[in-house]
């Protein structure tokens, strides 16, 4: 729907995406999405814990995870922050912490959202919820605990490494363009021209890194909130 205060689509369309909300079993929106949706001004970890119980019990949605959550502009890190019900719609919220990378990728938002229904998939199944309605946990597990916790700290290990090597990649090809042959190159190139050279260096190198998608090195973990 937007990012960081702008909208994508028409205003008409938000009150649609929240009448779907009640037919979703899992929903993974932005810090600026979830605001929308729950209607709630997120500006801490406070307020975000109540956009999300908004989101549980008004909704009935049983999985969240709302991604891209930073409170100051300066911060390094980044933060990803879920939640599966409990019969009674109460949150179980969960935190994972990632270092930011300093570089503009297109596509991580469908990235993740991929990556998350197969990592879930997989938990549910370790977890033999396969057969239980929306793929509910038991209101004794704890948030840390949770598939959707376990997916998430997967899905965020891949991503990071993937945008590493990716901006690595960016920074060496950036660098080659910055010699003098080419900047004399560059100067017979329009604005337009050179912008999509800069852009295409910094798309994300999945298929050349498949391993990490495969068997991701889990280094950040979730934390109860």
């Amino acid at each position: 729907m937007g990012d960081q205060g702008r909208l994508y689509v028409s205003e008409e369309v938000v009150p649609i995406y929240k009448n779907l909300l009640r037919d979703a079993d899992l929903i993974v929106p932005n810090q600026f999405e979830a605001e929308l949706l729950s209607g709630t001004k997120i500006t801490s970890l406070a307020t975000l814990s109540e956009a999300i119980e908004t989101l549980h019990k008004t909704h009935r949605t049983p999985h969240i995870i709302v991604t891209s959550v930073r409170f100051e502009d300066t911060s390094s890190t980044l933060s990803v922050v879920g939640s599966t019900r409990r019969s009674d719609y109460a949150p179980r919220i969960f935190k994972v912490d990632v270092p930011s990378i300093e570089c503009f990728f297109s596509g991580t938002g469908d990235m993740f959202a991929a990556l998350t229904v197969v990592r879930f998939r997989q938990a549910i199944t370790d977890a033999n919820l396969n057969t239980i309605a929306s793929w509910m946990s038991p209101d004794d597990i704890e948030p840390i605990d949770l598939p959707l916790a376990k997916a998430t700290e997967k899905v965020l290990a891949s991503m990071h490494t993937v945008l590493e090597k990716t901006k690595k990649h960016r920074d060496e090809v950036l660098e080659r363009m910055s010699e003098p042959l080419v900047v004399k190159e560059e100067e017979k190139e329009s604005e337009k021209s050179m912008h999509l050279r800069r852009t295409k260096a910094a798309e994300i190198r999945i298929v050349r890194n498949l391993q990490d998608l495969r068997e991701p090195n889990v280094v950040y973990r979730a934390e109860a909130l």
